[in-house]
């Protein structure tokens, strides 16, 4: 357990990283105001939650005007879940209040409760009677091996987050969910780094179509950027001068009989849309979306993962779309969030960033 003064000096330390970005990356005004934010889909509030006391947090987006038809897919073989079973298409429920992504492994779930308290204060919710019943599905990711593992998101995080928010641009790096990932974990904690949260938004023509994506990158495996497929972040070489990159080194006969067993893992994220679809249509966008999975963490859906992808259609009435496009789309800005939330982090002491590491982006193209 990591005692009240060596917690201080850690988040000290991860302050100064943050600050100080010893190695900037040249990035233009102009690139990184285009990113966009899940907030740009209409009827979309996002918040965090990030605990002060270690990096974990949890981070809601919030429906608003009557909620949101949604979907879910399960990729990762070690998920931690709640009322995904509510998301299949057959099942009566039809639209969603709002979905929780969040820090503390299985412990984290409790956060939904806040989520749900905050909502049926504010009277949204499946109503049954006179009771309003707030429709909250959550996935969770391992970060506890960062920090005290005691401390996790509980009823009053998911409540903050809720308080917390906005339809303006979100904060991505080390902030709700995103607090205490990490990637590159095959090898152990040792070889790891810093990830993050991140979104990006996609406005398609000028049809009115928007499809977004949020990200918690936690992942046992590297992160490549999506259109080089470079290593941008993953398990480093003891020197910690290069990437030993997992796959190659599995290719080579490394297994985990020969290392330590890797820390929890899962990548999980959100796909949004104004579009005007069906349950069965966004559970096909969540399916698909896990090609920008695909396209930026190597290996992915492991044993060791439990990476899943929620779905969700606002429905503007005059906003549609077939779900081929509004998926090939999500696809990719899930790959532009999982890229985000790696680039936007900040190191922590034994857990180095992107942003940390000179060699890690030189000559990478911008």
């Amino acid at each position: 357990m990591i005692n009240q003064r060596t917690r201080r000096s850690l988040l000290r330390t991860a302050t100064g990283l943050a600050g100080a970005a010893a190695f900037p990356i040249e990035r233009s005004d102009a690139q990184e105001e285009a990113h966009g934010s899940i907030t740009d889909v209409s009827g979309i509030r996002l918040g965090h939650f990030t605990d002060s006391r270690r990096p974990t947090g949890c981070t809601v987006v919030i429906f608003e005007r009557g909620g949101a038809v949604a979907g879910v897919d399960v990729r990762g073989s070690a998920p931690g879940t709640r009322e995904t079973d509510l998301l299949n298409p057959l099942d009566t429920v039809e639209k969603v209040n709002a979905i929780l992504l969040t820090g503390g492994s299985a412990f984290g779930l409790d956060a939904a409760s806040g989520v749900m308290r905050f909502l049926e204060e504010n009277k949204l919710g499946f109503r049954v009677g006179s009771i309003v019943v707030p429709i909250v599905p959550a996935a969770v990711l391992y970060d506890l091996g960062v920090g005290d593992p005691h401390i996790r998101p509980d009823e009053q995080a998911g409540y903050a987050a809720c308080q917390a928010a906005s339809n303006t641009l979100a904060q991505e790096g080390n902030a709700g969910a995103g607090a205490g990932a990490t990637v590159g974990k095959l090898f152990g904690m040792r070889a790891a780094m810093k990830s993050g949260i991140g979104t990006t938004s996609i406005h398609v023509g000028d049809s009115g179509l928007i499809v977004a994506a949020l990200a918690a990158v936690n992942a046992v495996g590297d992160v490549r950027d999506r259109e080089t497929g470079r290593i941008i972040a993953g398990a480093r070489s003891e020197d910690g001068e290069s990437f030993v990159d997992t796959m190659a080194q599995i290719m080579q006969g490394a297994t985990l009989a020969e290392r330590n067993r890797p820390n929890g893992n899962s990548t999980i994220g959100i796909v949004a849309t104004n579009a005007t679809l069906t349950k069965s249509q966004v559970t096909k966008i969540a399916q698909m979306a896990h090609d920008g999975l695909a396209r930026t963490i190597n290996p992915i859906h492991t044993a060791l993962d439990g990476d899943t992808i929620f779905a969700a259609a606002t429905g503007t009435p005059s906003i549609r779309a077939d779900i081929t496009t509004i998926g090939s789309i999500g696809a990719e800005a899930m790959a532009r969030a999982v890229n985000r939330a790696v680039r936007s982090a900040s190191g922590l002491p034994g857990l180095p960033a992107y942003r940390d590491l000179p060699w890690a982006h030189s000559g990478e193209k911008r």
